[in-house]
């Protein structure tokens, strides 16, 4: 096997990031090892468990990549509109994230059940990105007037649960896009209802 050139850590890690992506939408993650990704790098297994010590750590890091790309795109929302109408904003353009994620790249689906029972930092990062989306709404919402709330974050916790039927891989793939759309206005139209609610706090 021919010697690579010597590279900065964070290239080669992205590089294997890339490949293994690929080769998991390729193959699937189940017929797709680390073997296999270092052979399509022409570099050892030695060298990627030296980066991902298991195809887990490997699958994890993927999906982070993915979840600082949805953070990226949430990030444009428009912070000068109501809370109200950045809720509804906030939770279709989180769907649609999704659904564009897994369109790209449909073994996301696998992903979900490979990592599925882990406690891996993805999961968190993902469970704190959506807790702190609503969080920021619901806080604007209250300081503003529009909505009551004693308890935010208890609140933003319960929101995120409540979308999951309109951001869950599995719960996507199942449903058209525009059935998913109606469902995730309805869903925003009754918390926006609650939440505007002054004897519901």
């Amino acid at each position: 096997m021919a010697r690579r050139p010597r590279r900065k850590a964070e290239d080669t890690r992205e590089e294997i990031l890339s490949t293994a992506e690929q080769l998991f939408g390729e193959r699937g993650i189940a017929h797709c090892s680390i073997a296999h990704v270092a052979q399509a790098l022409s570099m050892s297994p030695a060298n990627v468990f030296k980066h991902f010590h298991s195809k887990i750590a490997l699958v994890d890091a993927i999906c982070q990549r993915k979840i600082d790309t949805m953070i990226r795109q949430i990030q444009t929302l428009n912070m000068d509109a109501p809370a109200p109408h950045r809720l509804q904003m906030a939770a279709r353009r989180l769907m649609m994230a999704h659904v564009a994620s897994l369109q790209d790249s449909p073994y996301m689906l696998e992903m979900v059940f490979v990592l599925s029972g882990q406690d891996l930092p993805s999961a968190e990062r993902y469970k704190a990105m959506v807790e702190d989306l609503f969080l920021s709404v619901i806080r604007d919402g209250v300081e503003t007037g529009i909505y009551h709330c004693d308890n935010p974050v208890e609140m933003s916790r319960t929101l995120a649960a409540t979308f999951a039927t309109v951001l869950h891989p599995v719960f996507l793939a199942k449903q058209p896009l525009e059935d998913l759309d109606r469902q995730c206005g309805n869903i925003a139209a009754l918390v926006n209802a609650a939440l505007q609610n002054p004897l519901v706090k």
